[in-house]
């Protein structure tokens, strides 16, 4: 019996998945049972949007994938089961995004991320 290979985290597969064109890449770096939290201008932290599970997850990012804008891994840290990194997203008018994560692995996958962004109004 066979399994399927999934990608395992790390800087380079992660900055493959969010430089890409679509969010297949990096909802492949999630587990199944993962979790997202977000906190921004409208999900304070006392109430984040919560993310759960991969379908979720692959959801969100297939709408901000849909969009037309460019992203980028600005830096990436890991640290044993845990990593940090740090994207930053170009609309064509010039509006930027950008947006800080803190992540736990479990199994060369994602299992949980805390995101804090904001973007330029």
């Amino acid at each position: 019996m066979t399994t399927a290979a999934h990608p395992v985290f790390g800087t380079d597969t992660l900055r493959r998945g969010i430089e890409a064109d679509t969010s297949a890449d990096l909802v492949s770096l999630y587990a199944d049972d993962a979790e997202v939290r977000i906190v921004d201008r409208d999900t304070q932290p006392s109430h984040p949007k919560v993310l759960h599970g991969r379908d979720e997850i692959a959801a969100a990012l297939d709408d901000v994938y849909s969009r037309d804008m460019t992203h980028s891994l600005e830096a990436c840290v890991v640290q044993g089961d845990h990593a940090a990194y740090c994207e930053s997203c170009r609309y064509p008018d010039g509006v930027r995004v950008l947006s800080e994560s803190m992540l736990t692995l479990r199994d060369g996958r994602i299992a949980g991320q805390v995101m804090i962004q904001a973007w330029d109004e």
